[in-house]
């Protein structure tokens, strides 16, 4: 008999730790889709603000002469950073480079470099990863002396 309930409570304490361990994992995985959802609502708005600044009749290259940036890198290549080289192509802002940590995998007209590469010396960085700025920033100031500014400040500051 005793035998018998010592498989019992070692099946249920199996369980409830199963229990509890799927518990966690799930937590995490719902927790990963809500920073991928909040990180994408981010880009969103930033998106729609750049609408409204296009409507307006303003080109972002106006703000990049008003603070005397004429050679620019842009980090993260994808449609953020895509969008800002096509808008200021044919304009006198010159992006010099992009950074991106799937380099090898992108085109451009320009470079497109990693982090781990030399960074050229440019007027200002502008990160379009805007979810991630801070630690983006922090990092990039350790490797190139010059401002760092958020896409999504340039938009709401122009």
């Amino acid at each position: 008999m005793k035998k018998g309930m010592v498989s019992v409570l070692s099946t249920l304490a199996g369980a409830a730790i199963g229990a509890g361990t799927a518990g966690t994992v799930k937590e995490k995985e719902v927790q990963k889709w809500k920073d991928y959802s909040n990180k994408h609502l981010a880009l969103y708005k930033m998106m729609c603000q750049w609408v409204t600044v296009k409507q307006d009749g303003t080109n972002l290259a106006e703000y990049f002469e008003q603070n005397g940036y004429k050679r620019i890198a842009i980090y993260g290549m994808s449609f953020a950073g895509d969008t800002l080289a096509h808008e200021l192509r044919d304009t006198g802002i010159q992006v010099v480079y992009g950074i991106d940590q799937n380099a090898a995998t992108l085109y451009a007209d320009f470079d497109i470099v990693t982090m781990e590469d030399k960074l050229e010396e440019v007027d200002v960085v502008v990160v379009t990863a805007i979810t991630f700025f801070d630690a983006i920033a922090e990092e990039l100031s350790a490797k190139i002396n010059c401002p760092i500014v958020s896409l999504e400040d340039v938009l709401y500051e122009i």
